[in-house]
């Protein structure tokens, strides 16, 4: 066990017949060869216009085919966008379906993958019901929905392994058997040689080979990533050579390591059979690297590969093509003739045709439709300007959305000043297409189920006379704890989050109570913490996945925002992935501990809730509603609230807070501050001195920033007050510039202002170390109450004077 297994020209046939065995093979080649063809009438198709771009798995057909012998129902796959032959292989995808993607049909009864959102070859099962509950998916087989950012599917993929595992050691998941049967499900991922490059790939094995899980990675390796050679990518040119240090032996875990020709059909069986087998009964990850591969189309459709392969290249790659290699060990086996074969590739040419021509139809019929309503609609406005937009509308025989929609925007504009029953038609259509478009391009940020946060019961906390006063951290851990032992779905995990229980113990004794399977301490890996957390939803867990510091958030931004935040909208509603990610920031001290950046966040992670509690309590109660919703979420903590006294609630594992649901915390008539957050404390504070400088204070929390504000609270403070500020501890214009769009132009604050609306955030840099650096980087009591002064200055002069000249 101690060697990489090379695997070559080894077949067990031992219980078929010959003819049994021929009939595999052949429909093996079959489906090779149709997924080639494919992948040349595709690129043809975007050459020509009728598609924007193409990616696609030539040369990797053989491989694949190998690889869907041995998934089953109830595995998952996290791949990328090499793996379309597999698709068809595991009768996951129709070649219909694979064209109807690469055409950007927006019906997921076309593309079910992602209903028109992403390019072609980026596959997703549907896992939900139109309401948004699970499917069973133990009795289909499972992908996880592509992405395109390399080696980016490989964080999500430790997490699916992952889930298999703890269904199968954890006892009490034994009644969700619509996830799993005894854990015996396998995750197999697949990534290229070039992306093997990529931190993610090693933080990834690196974890898999720690968890020990049921995980088959292959590696599809053709030499190249785009232009760039092995050479250049990869020590020794080689993966599995740098990575025989995880190769098992018999003394310790690891990995099992196969190498095998990417041509070579009968090792390629076996060894994925081998592979599967190994990792499915005794959890142990394996991998594959697949060498001497070919990519004879070359990247994507965006250019040719003869501008960096030398001819040798190019001459090796066409004797070495996967499809020649099979073909020639087809007749050399006598398992079929040359003419036979060639019989079959006829058929196989005509059937790809077929179903390109079926799914462009489809696509051009609907469009062809819409544009004959709107040229309908546009010729009964009798008007000679527009008649010259109908001709050129017309004239354009594959006209899409945006040109037939664009000849209605300018008719409209050129008829501004008519008002007529065929112009108030052309408008009624217009509204009615706006709408049906806002349903293929723009919804399903979140799959909006019928357990969102929206549909939770809102339960006020409660406290009884003699509620007792402890620190905040107390006041999480009481919350933890009631949660977890209601709810055997939940897993909390991080650096320093089990044994210690996290290093401000919001997790204190809860892993003693409740076991390692449910209270988990992870490496040093923030990404695929993150994605382990995606796998693990993905396959009906509740996963709270702790970032330790929001200053880390960066480390792991790329697997939240690519892959998490967009997983809904990706797949039109098809998936989604509840993952709470619990993290803590804002006041410390020092570069690397005090970050607030806000900006980032709420640019960057929509279709994730953003939750900033200002004390342990609201959070408690955000944690209890997000684990009772199946919509994914951010928290974070305010790093200096852990210690402050607060009252316990009797009902400290049942309370709601809901999201998007500001609070008032402090009536005032003067002027509205909004802030959340640890910079509430500040401004409380101030408030104090303001109040006896005869300043009357209005304090909004908006609680959650996504959503913001659902109930307008913000506004109708500003229409009391007149005047706004908001404080944050986000660079200049970061959150706070989102929190003035919000209120000044989507609630309509402007016309309640009477001077200009202002903001008090952090400097530029982050704050440097000790308490002064604190005090001159971030607000604080006296610049609040300065800057208020200074507003109240402007409409009253003498009571306010100005205090710096």
């Amino acid at each position: 066990m101690s060697s990489i297994k090379h695997v070559t020209n080894q077949f067990d046939i031992s219980e078929l017949s010959f003819e049994e065995f021929k009939k595999i093979v052949l429909n093996d080649y079959r489906i090779c060869y149709e997924s080639r063809q494919a992948s040349i009438l595709g690129r043809k198709e975007v050459l020509t216009g009728k598609a924007k771009f193409g990616i696609f798995g030539d040369g990797k057909e053989v491989a694949q085919v190998a690889m869907a012998k041995a998934f089953k129902k109830g595995d998952w796959r996290a791949g990328y966008y090499r793996d379309q032959t597999f698709m068809f292989a595991a009768g996951m995808a129709t070649i219909t379906e694979f064209f109807s993607q690469l055409y950007g049909n927006t019906d997921v009864n076309f593309d079910p993958f992602s209903g028109g959102r992403q390019m072609n070859s980026h596959f997703a099962t549907r896992i939900l019901n139109e309401d948004g509950t699970w499917k069973n998916q133990v009795e289909q087989k499972n992908t996880s929905s592509d992405i395109s950012t390399t080696g980016g599917q490989m964080s999500r993929l430790v997490g699916l392994a992952w889930a298999s595992k703890l269904y199968r050691q954890n006892p009490e998941l034994k009644y969700l058997s619509e996830f799993s049967i005894d854990g015996n499900e396998v995750a197999f991922g697949t990534v290229g040689n070039g992306s093997t490059s990529e931190g993610v790939f090693f933080e990834a094995i690196n974890a898999a080979g720690v968890l020990q899980i049921p995980m088959v990675i292959s590696v599809w390796d053709d030499a190249y990533a785009i232009s760039v050679p092995s050479e250049l990518q990869t020590t020794k040119m080689d993966i599995s050579e740098i990575l025989k240090g995880f190769q098992r032996d018999e003394k310790g875990e690891g990995f099992e390591i196969f190498k095998v020709k990417g041509w070579d059909y009968p090792g390629l069986c076996e060894t994925y059979e081998r592979a599967a087998n190994i990792s499915r009964e005794h959890h142990i990850p394996s991998m594959i690297h697949v060498h001497e591969m070919t990519q004879p189309l070359g990247h994507s459709t965006s250019g040719s590969h003869e501008r960096y392969k030398t001819k040798e290249r190019l001459d090796w790659e066409a004797e070495y093509d996967c499809l020649v290699q099979m073909r020639k060990w087809v007749i050399e086996s006598a398992i079929a003739s040359e003419e036979e074969l060639t019989e079959m590739e006829e058929v196989a040419k005509a059937y790809v045709r077929e179903c390109q021509k079926a799914a462009w139809t489809e696509v051009l019929n609907t469009l062809k439709a819409e544009k004959e309503d709107a040229i309908s609609l546009l010729d009964a406005l009798q008007h000679p300007e527009i008649d010259q937009l109908v001709a050129e509308l017309r004239a354009q025989s594959d006209a899409g959305r945006r040109e037939t929609l664009s000849a209605v925007r300018k008719a409209v504009r050129i008829t501004a000043h008519i008002d007529s029953r065929e112009k108030n038609e052309l408008l009624q259509w217009y509204e009615r297409e706006l709408a049906l478009n806002r349903e293929r391009y723009n919804s399903k940020l979140f799959t909006g189920s019928v357990n969102s946060p929206a549909t939770i019961p809102v339960i006020p906390a409660e406290f009884s006379e003699d509620a007792k006063l402890l620190d905040g951290r107390e006041i999480l851990n009481a919350c933890f704890d009631e949660n977890i032992a209601r709810d055997p779905r939940i897993i909390a995990f991080g650096e320093d989050v089990g044994s210690i229980g996290d290093v401000n113990q919001g997790f204190a004794g809860l892993q003693a109570k409740y076991g390692h399977l449910r209270v988990v301490d992870s490496g040093i890996r923030e990404s695929t913490i993150i994605g382990q957390g995606i796998g693990l939803s993905l396959r009906g867990l509740k996963p709270i996945a702790e970032i330790q510091y929001l200053d880390y958030l960066l480390y792991c931004i790329n697997v939240v925002s690519d892959d998490l935040a967009s997983l809904s909208y990706r797949t039109k509603g098809g998936q989604k992935s509840p993952v709470i990610i619990r993290t803590r920031g804002h006041r410390l001290e020092g570069i690397w501990h005090s970050g607030s950046p806000m900006s980032m966040i709420l640019g960057i992670m929509r279709g994730i809730h953003v939750c900033v509690p200002r004390n342990m309590t609201q959070a408690a109660g955000m944690y209890n509603m997000l684990l009772r919703a199946d919509e994914p979420a951010i928290v974070i903590e305010c790093l200096n609230g852990y210690r402050l006294k607060e009252k316990l609630p009797s009902n400290v594992g049942e309370f709601t807070v809901p999201l998007g649901h500001a609070e008032v915390i402090k009536e005032g008539s003067d002027i509205t501050i909004i802030s959340y957050g640890s910079t509430l404390r500040v401004v409380e504070e101030a408030v104090e001195e303001l109040e006896r400088a005869g300043v009357s204070v209005e304090i909004v929390d908006p609680q959650t920033l996504h959503p913001f504000d659902l109930n307008n609270v913000c506004v109708n403070s500003l229409k009391k007050t007149n005047k706004l500020l908001v404080v944050d501890e986000d660079v200049p214009g970061g959150a706070s510039a989102f929190i003035l769009q919000q209120v000044i132009e989507k609630q309509k604050g402007y016309y309640a202002l009477d001077s200009a609306p202002r903001t008090l955030s952090a400097k530029e840099h982050r704050p440097p170390y000790g308490s002064d650096g604190d005090y001159f980087s971030k607000p604080s009591t006296d610049d609040v109450i300065e800057l208020v002064l200074e507003m109240m200055h402007e409409t009253n002069p003498s009571k306010f004077p100005l205090l710096y000249k």
